[in-house]
């Protein structure tokens, strides 16, 4: 991996104010070093799979780690989450859902498609910057991912 080019976290989030608020609870815990942003499925597909405005990334400089709302514009997230764990490239890159989404079939879904964690955003702010920067140590810190390529 180049670590120059590489991008830690993959963050796929539509609202603003869940984007903002992310970014800051990931900054706060110094965990904002190579964040890339996508604000729906298709942006997110392009960036993991390198086409489009991402055509000269390579796919081995990541994300390690893709933080991943269900209800999103032009690909909703279990499409992503699909194309994701049904690639050989990219299947072992950890994802973890982060939605408002508390239906059984979505989270039956997500775990059936290869989710690593399926976590119900709290609505209360505070808690939401909590789980954020908690899912963040835990992803980019402790997780012992598989070495690759």
């Amino acid at each position: 991996m180049n670590e120059s080019h590489a991008v830690e976290l993959l963050l796929v989030e539509d609202n603003p104010q869940d984007l903002e608020l992310a970014l800051r609870a990931l900054r706060k815990a110094n965990l904002a070093n190579r964040i890339q942003v996508a604000r729906d499925g298709a942006e997110a597909l392009e960036f993991i799979f390198c086409t489009g405005p991402h055509g000269g990334r390579k796919i081995s400089d990541g994300p390690r780690v893709i933080m991943l709302d269900l209800k999103l514009p032009k690909v909703d997230g279990l499409e992503v989450l699909r194309r994701v764990k049904g690639d050989p490239r990219t299947k072992v890159i950890p994802v973890v859902v982060m939605t408002s989404s508390k239906e059984q079939s979505d989270v039956v879904e997500s775990y059936q498609l290869g989710v690593n964690s399926y976590i119900v955003k709290p609505v209360n702010f505070e808690n939401f910057a909590d789980s954020v920067r908690s899912l963040g140590l835990y992803w980019l810190l402790l997780n012992q991912p598989p070495k690759v390529g």
